[in-house]
């Protein structure tokens, strides 16, 4: 029968697969180490290997110089991770939000966005205000076009300046750029390789202070961890 079909697991016999082995807490921000394939808080990691250059769970090198190259954001994980702890994925957006109100900066647009939609969503119940499928799928869709077309402008913005340090690349004519701070250092890197009419944007590294940056890094990462809100 259906009802033997399903047996119900305990969240403890499963932490040791959700659990960052760095911190010791569900993870966060899940980065997989493409050599091996084990998975930590991003945060964690990138802090493990200022120092180090091996995995923590297994030791193998990642690489001799530049580890931070070879770790990904990994979204399947931290999907299945929120999805199996209750009320994790809430915590952590208020922890987030508290953590900029406290150095007194804006929230990034896609935390705030989430918690404007959950406003207008609770604000439009309490008023009474019930919408047919047909309207909501109609709202969906013109909003879900709305966003099409911000080409991301709604999402926290970093100013970056591309300088040169080649002898044999050009500089661009506009180095300095605004963009998404959800955009990463491969967007980075194929934006200058349309520009200077390169043809392979492997050609190119992105460095910010001398260190050569992952191109799975996102700009709000970059200014995080090696910018220091400056």
């Amino acid at each position: 029968t259906p009802k033997m079909l399903t047996r119900k697991i305990k969240l403890w016999d499963i932490n040791a697969h959700i659990t960052c082995r760095l911190c010791n807490g569900y993870l966060i921000d899940a980065t997989t180490v493409t050599e091996c394939l084990h998975t930590f808080c991003r945060s964690c990691l990138v802090k493990y290997l200022e120092e180090n250059n091996t995995c923590p769970t297994c030791r193998i090198v990642i690489h001799q110089s530049h580890p931070l190259q070879y770790i990904g954001h990994d979204r399947t994980m931290q999907d299945i991770v929120y999805k199996l702890v209750p009320g994790l994925q809430e915590a952590e957006m208020k922890k987030q939000r508290e953590f900029y109100h406290k150095l007194g900066m804006e929230v990034p647009g896609d935390i705030k966005g989430e918690t404007c939609s959950t406003k207008q969503h609770l604000d439009s119940h309490r008023n009474g205000e019930t919408k047919t499928d047909e309207n909501s799928n109609k709202e969906t869709s013109e909003e879900k076009q709305e966003e099409d077309n911000d080409y991301h402008r709604s999402d926290e913005q970093v100013s970056i300046c591309l300088e040169c340090n080649s002898s044999k690349l050009r500089g661009l004519k506009r180095k300095w750029i605004r963009c998404s701070a959800q955009a990463t250092v491969l967007h980075l890197k194929k934006f200058i390789a349309k520009k200077l009419n390169l043809s392979s944007f492997n050609e190119l590294d992105i460095l910010c202070n001398e260190e050569i940056l992952g191109k799975d890094h996102t700009l709000k990462f970059v200014v995080v961890t090696r910018w220091r809100f400056k």
